[in-house]
């Protein structure tokens, strides 16, 4: 996996700008929102269920192998601009609790409502294991 920055441009924070995959195998995340392995939101609050759906994020990549390193393009929904920018510094503790310091390209979306109630945030994702 490599990032690319083109010469000259300034690193963004927190995500990449594009990354460059030789995969061997693609997996591609369906929405994951802020419920548990129950489908049960255990908090109406954005930054626990941004926790929760990393967490589901992860468990479904483990599934097939796939470590959070492997996640290549990201693409999160939110329905409370206001309070996403307000918690950054919170939601960022948890994306590098969870993931670590790798940041794939990402996306940040501003809806007026998710699908699934109390959800707040939605995240889709796609990783690319090495090919072998």
């Amino acid at each position: 996996m490599q990032v690319l920055l083109p010469e000259g441009w300034k690193p963004p924070i927190g995500y990449a700008n594009a990354i460059a995959v030789d995969a061997g195998r693609i997996i591609f995340v369906a929405g994951q929102v802020g419920w548990n392995a129950q489908q049960v939101f255990e908090s109406e609050e954005l930054v626990p269920q941004f926790e929760q759906a990393l967490r589901n994020i992860v468990a479904i990549l483990g599934t097939a192998g796939a470590r959070p390193e492997h996640i290549c393009r990201m693409t999160a929904y939110c329905c409370d601009k206001p309070r996403y920018l307000a918690a950054r510094k919170e939601l960022g503790a948890v994306w590098r609790r969870l993931i670590g310091n790798h940041y794939p390209a990402m996306s940040m979306i501003f809806v007026s409502d998710l699908l699934d109630h109390p959800g707040k945030i939605e995240l889709e994702a796609t990783a690319a294991l090495p090919a072998a």
